[in-house]
């Protein structure tokens, strides 16, 4: 029987997890100065001081992406996704990953499961808007596959892209 991806209570949430001394200010610094384009300095000093936070990983993601430099917000992505990988100890690659994973996961690690998949859907989006369709659709169809119940949402965009 496999798990139901919304059927869990949220434990260690990575935005509650503290960050290395300055890190939290430089985040700040970086939200404060985003409209005058000076953002990003203290976004990669944050980066260089806590390089596995996913605090930061996903504040470099949303800069990049709404700054529309997709190739720089997929790298960020990417890095976040193998951070939550190696804390639940999911195979290496994407590709492998099997619906035994999910099922074999500690209930209290649920929150973290949750955040790969929508990661992996994170960079298969991306990788659909650098029009490396081939990709992103093997990317959807593999959340799909592990995913019967669509909590994720990776089936309107694996519908949306073969409408493209």
């Amino acid at each position: 029987m496999s798990m139901d991806l919304l059927d869990f209570e949220a434990q260690g949430l990575y935005f509650e997890q503290a960050d290395v001394a300055g890190v939290k200010e430089l985040l700040t610094e970086a939200a404060e100065n985003y409209s005058d384009g000076e953002a990003e300095f203290p976004l990669l000093r944050a980066y260089f001081l806590a390089p596995e936070s996913l605090n930061v990983l996903v504040a470099l993601n949303r800069f990049y992406y709404y700054q529309h430099r997709l190739e720089d917000a997929l790298l960020a992505t990417s890095k976040a996704l193998e951070v939550i990988r190696t804390s639940i100890n999911f195979p290496e690659h994407w590709q492998d990953l099997q619906q035994q994973h999910l099922d074999d996961t500690p209930s209290e690690q649920l929150t973290q499961v949750r955040l790969y998949l929508f990661t992996l859907k994170a960079v298969g989006f991306l990788n659909m808007r650098l029009h490396r369709l081939a990709l992103s659709q093997q990317i959807f169809e593999k959340l799909i596959s592990v995913d019967s119940k669509n909590r994720i949402g990776a089936q309107a965009l694996l519908d949306l892209l073969k409408n493209l």
